[in-house]
């Protein structure tokens, strides 16, 4: 379930993006509940933080868009806020709280649906996944964010991560098709790095979290293509 503010003091636009988001369901097959709130000051009095998704409107009579977004940023680092607006002006001033986009007015479903794919391919990202590795006293949960990178070591794998180290048996080619959907590249035979912790390249090495991870020749083409997407993507 997507959760989406709308927060808009105009009927009109509030009509048309309510049903801008029934399309967008239909389409998308997702599911949307919807919360509307005709002022700044409505949302950010009592506000709990529980929206993924933030519509809205800047110009409003008694607290403006901009002002109550500063609020809510206090608040709630995590919700992503898209401003409405007729004025593009605005859009540099959404950058100190923020705001992923600005839907321009008068707004049309082509240009709402596509700021709303990006809004939730934003959600996508923060969303945690989760790996199970088999170690020497059961099972051990692993979020995939939090590993820097694995290391190939006889018959073992080691789980380099933010919380220390962890170890399993497991081929390290097998690792790397498990890991590859997840943004893990094989650096060389020894390393499956994950392409979101490398912090740059430096003679022939990957630098992850103060580390210098060494890069095959045969594959360094290819981990700068890899890298350099994953950069362009704004992944990293």
């Amino acid at each position: 379930m997507i959760r989406i503010a709308i927060v808009e003091d105009e009927e009109l636009y509030v009509k048309q993006m309510v049903e801008y988001i029934q399309e967008y369901q239909k389409e998308s097959k997702r599911e949307i509940s919807v919360q509307l709130f005709s002022d700044g000051e409505d949302i950010t009095e009592n506000y709990r933080g529980n929206f993924d998704i933030i519509l809205m409107d800047i110009q409003m009579r008694f607290m403006d868009g901009m002002t109550a977004a500063e609020k809510i940023r206090e608040m709630d680092s995590e919700v992503v806020i898209m401003f409405i607006t007729n004025m593009t002006n605005y859009a540099i001033r959404g950058y100190a709280v923020d705001a992923l986009d600005y839907i321009l007015k008068p707004v049309t479903y082509f240009a709402f649906s596509q700021k709303l794919d990006r809004a939730i391919s934003r959600l996508k990202k923060r969303e945690k996944q989760w790996i199970s590795i088999v170690v020497a006293d059961g099972v051990q949960k692993l979020d995939v964010s939090a590993i820097y990178y694995v290391e190939s070591e006889g018959h073992m794998l080691i789980f380099h991560t933010e919380y220390g180290l962890y170890r399993t048996r497991a081929k390290m080619q097998d690792m790397e098709e498990k890991m590859e959907p997840y943004g893990f590249f094989r650096s060389n035979k020894g390393y499956l790095v994950n392409m979101h912790h490398v912090d740059g390249v430096k003679n022939g090495c990957c630098l992850i979290h103060g580390e210098e991870l060494l890069i095959s020749r045969a594959r360094k083409n290819k981990f700068m293509e890899v890298l350099t997407n994953y950069m362009s993507e704004g992944l990293l």
